[in-house]
């Protein structure tokens, strides 16, 4: 069993700051990818950013600037620094960790249940 506690999540103003964190406990014993998706209504299942055990990072394009994805590996935690919020983040982020690739695979991986993020105008 592996579970996934987000924490981080609420209501931000536009332009504001948000830190999430994804803490990964249980019977897991290497990780190598961590990362975040978000999934808005009416809209695909999208990566936000994602790490790996060496520090490769990926982003969305749409973050790209604005977000800031980092770990502990110590503590198998991710932490997404997501800066200058816009209200097209509103969503539901989910946390996610692969023990054997570099991006979480959709139904391999370990999902968290979700954390809701919203962004005011």
């Amino acid at each position: 069993q592996v579970q996934l506690v987000e924490s981080g999540g609420g209501l931000v103003q536009a332009g504001g700051s948000l830190r999430l964190s994804c803490a990964a406990s249980g019977s897991i014993f290497s990780i190598n990818a961590m990362g975040w998706y978000r999934q808005a209504p009416g809209k695909q299942h999208e990566l936000v950013a994602t790490i790996t055990s060496r520090g490769t990072t990926k982003y969305v394009d749409s973050v790209k600037g604005r977000f800031t994805i980092s770990r502990e590996n110590a503590k198998n935690t991710v932490y997404p620094q997501m800066n200058s919020r816009k209200p097209e983040d509103t969503t539901v982020y989910y946390c996610c960790v692969d023990p054997i690739r570099a991006v979480c695979h959709t139904e391999l991986a370990y999902w968290g249940q979700g954390t809701q993020v919203t962004v005011s105008s």
